[in-house]
C-alpha cells in the first residue's frame, strides 16, 4: 500500500572527479519524482542558460534581502558571485511528495543541516584511489595541469568531512554506485515520518477493531 509522503532532500557530495555529478545525472534522468534544486545567483546569465531552469538570476540587493529574511536554506560566495537555495521552492516540492537532488559541497551541506536536517539524507562519494581520481580528472580534459593539482589538494580538505554524511560510498563502478544511491533514496522514502497519512490509517485500523 502506498501512502502520501513528504519528499526527501537527497544531498550528494564528493571531491571533484569522484563521481557525484555523473551519479546525480543518472538518478535525475531515470526517476520522475526527483527534482533538481534550482539555485538563485547574482552572476550574469550565460547565453545558453534559461532563467528558472539553470538558475534564478537575481541582483545583489535581492539576494541580500532573501538571505537576511531567512528565505535561503544555504548560500555561498564563489568567485565574487553569490549563490543560494530558495527555501520556498524546496518546501513546495517536498510537500508535493517530490524529492530534491542537491549537488553541493560540505559547506552547503552543513548549512542545510542547520535548517532542514529532518528532511535530508546525505551521501558522500569517495574515489577508489587518488591515482584513479587524478586519471578521471585528466580524462575529462577540462582543466589545466595546475587546476588538476589544485582540485587534488582540495580533495584532501573535502574528505576530512566524510563522517558528517549519513552514507559514504566508494565509487569504483558508476552503475553499481548509482544502484546503491537509489537504494538509499528508496529507504529514505519509506521512513515512518515521511508517510503523511500513516497516523490516520493506523487510527482507522484501530477503530475497525473497536467496532468488532
Amino acid at each position: 500500500m502506498e501512502f502520501q509522503r513528504r519528499g526527501v532532500m537527497l544531498v550528494i557530495a564528493s571531491p571533484s572527479g569522484a563521481g557525484k555529478s555523473s551519479i546525480s545525472r543518472s538518478l535525475f534522468g531515470a526517476d520522475p519524482n526527483i527534482r533538481l534544486s534550482v539555485s538563485v545567483t547574482t552572476r550574469a546569465r550565460r547565453t545558453d542558460e534559461v532563467d528558472g531552469k539553470h538558475y534564478h538570476f537575481i541582483d545583489v540587493p535581492t539576494f541580500e534581502r532573501m538571505r537576511r529574511d531567512g528565505e535561503l536554506l544555504e548560500s555561498a560566495e564563489v568567485h565574487g558571485n553569490f549563490y543560494g537555495t530558495p527555501r520556498a521552492q524546496v518546501e513546495e516540492q517536498l510537500a508535493a511528495g517530490n524529492d530534491i537532488l542537491f549537488d553541493i559541497d560540505y559547506q552547503g551541506t552543513l548549512q542545510l543541516y542547520e535548517k532542514a536536517r529532518a528532511d535530508m539524507v546525505t551521501v558522500f562519494i569517495l574515489p577508489p584511489s587518488i591515482k584513479e581520481l587524478r586519471a578521471r580528472l585528466e580524462r575529462r580534459a577540462q582543466d589545466s595541469v595546475g587546476t588538476i593539482e589544485k582540485r587534488l589538494k582540495n580533495a584532501r580538505v573535502e574528505m576530512e568531512h566524510f563522517a558528517e554524511y549519513d552514507y559514504v560510498l566508494v565509487n569504483e563502478d558508476l552503475e553499481n554506485s548509482v544502484g546503491r544511491v537509489r537504494s538509499i533514496l528508496a529507504s529514505a522514502r519509506l521512513k515512518r515520518e515521511r508517510q503523511v497519512n500513516l497516523p490516520s490509517f493506523v487510527k482507522d485500523l484501530q477503530s475497525q477493531i473497536d467496532s468488532l
